[in-house]
């Protein structure tokens, strides 16, 4: 006999269930009066919930999608609404968890029937042959309702089986795709399909495109003031800041600060002293000009600057957590918790005495990470 249209039927079943498997039911009554005002005011503000979740999380992915993300310089146009980006994008996440939260809470406190239900503590111990039978019973029943179990099932319970088969294979497809799909292709291969790309990781702001010489220039309180470095502007056993230049950028504000400001843009020049006892590698030769060397100025451990240097024995120093590189071994780490090479900058001097880069850093540029080899 089918109780679940009469309210009365279906409590006296659920309390009979419970007691063939030891739980006592001592209190199970709606929370609210049914049909009441009060429970349609609950059930409506329980919607009103769950519909105001999905509306934010709506809007937070349309933040994450549409809204622009890239950085602005402070006092240009669109600065505001690039700090924007990450607080909207919190505030309606937030508020759509927040939302989904109160939801549950209310929808137990006033929706769901009030129970009190007392179990007794079974003997442990295997399940009876009883037990393990109805247990089996269920699980196939289960199956056969929505299609996945025996053949004869059909019409719509076959099709949701279908269905169900269908939206978890290309789940788990999407899933796996996206799982190995990074292991896929080799990232760092410079030969790769990414080796054309400009803005990645794989490349700095020194990276050549369109055959432009980028020039060495330093760092004046004019960001449009470009002054080029000659090798006559370094003393022996003494160290510049250098940061990339292109003539096409030349009067263009935006690019000149954005070069000054990239992250991974900053180079140090050095000008090792005669005697300098440089170990020579055949990989890195034709990368430096004379006895001038130029590496990257982010530290390999955590990224800080690597802006103090040690003539006398070649030490490159960084203050923050004390890694030192020896620039005779083409920036080593001898000490502290860095634990890869500073990334070298080919250079050379064109035929108007002006320092150019050959290329971008021999590595990426900043803190290591497990994939990252050491070299």
């Amino acid at each position: 006999m089918d109780g679940g249209a009469d309210p009365d039927r279906r409590a006296e079943l659920l309390r009979r269930g419970a007691e063939m498997d030891g739980v006592e039911l001592v209190e199970y009554e709606p929370r609210q009066p049914p049909g009441s005002k009060r429970e349609a005011r609950s059930r409506r503000l329980v919607i009103v919930l769950w519909l105001l979740a999905g509306v934010f999380g709506v809007v937070a992915a349309g933040v994450f999608v549409f809204w622009p993300w890239r950085y602005v310089f402070p006092g240009e146009e669109g600065h505001l609404l690039y700090v924007l980006y990450t607080p909207l994008l919190g505030l309606f996440l937030g508020l759509a968890v927040a939302a989904v939260s109160v939801a549950l809470i209310l929808h137990v406190k006033l929706l769901l029937p009030k129970e009190t239900a007392v179990q007794e503590r079974h003997q442990p111990g295997a399940s009876t042959e009883e037990d393990r039978a109805t247990a089996t019973a269920t699980a196939m029943d289960t199956a056969a309702q929505v299609g996945l179990g025996s053949r004869r099932a059909v019409g719509r319970r076959s099709a949701v089986g279908k269905a169900m088969g269908l939206g978890a294979g290309v789940l788990g497809t999407s899933g796996a795709v996206i799982g190995l799909g990074g292991f896929v292709e080799n990232p760092w291969d410079a030969q790769g399909p990414r080796a054309d790309r400009m803005d990645t990781l794989w490349h700095s702001g020194w990276y050549p495109y369109n055959d432009e010489k980028v020039y060495l220039r330093t760092e004046t309180a004019d960001p449009e003031e470009v002054v080029l470095v000659r090798p006559g502007d370094v003393a022996p056993g003494s160290q510049i800041a250098v940061f990339p230049f292109r003539e096409s950028d030349r009067g263009n504000t935006k690019k000149l600060k954005e070069a000054l400001k990239r992250a991974d843009n900053p180079a140090t020049l050095y000008r090792l002293r005669p005697e300098a006892p440089v170990q020579h590698r055949p990989d890195r030769a034709g990368m430096n000009y004379g006895d001038y060397y130029a590496f990257s100025r982010v530290c390999t451990h955590l990224g800080c600057a690597v802006n103090l240097y040690e003539k006398q024995i070649n030490r490159a120093y960084c203050p923050c957590h004390q890694s030192q590189f020896d620039l005779n071994r083409h920036a080593v780490p001898t000490f502290g918790p860095a634990a890869r090479p500073l990334p070298q900058l080919p250079i050379a001097v064109d035929d108007e005495g002006f320092f150019h880069a050959l290329g971008d850093f021999t590595e990426p540029v900043g803190p290591s990470f497990w994939e990252l080899p050491s070299s």
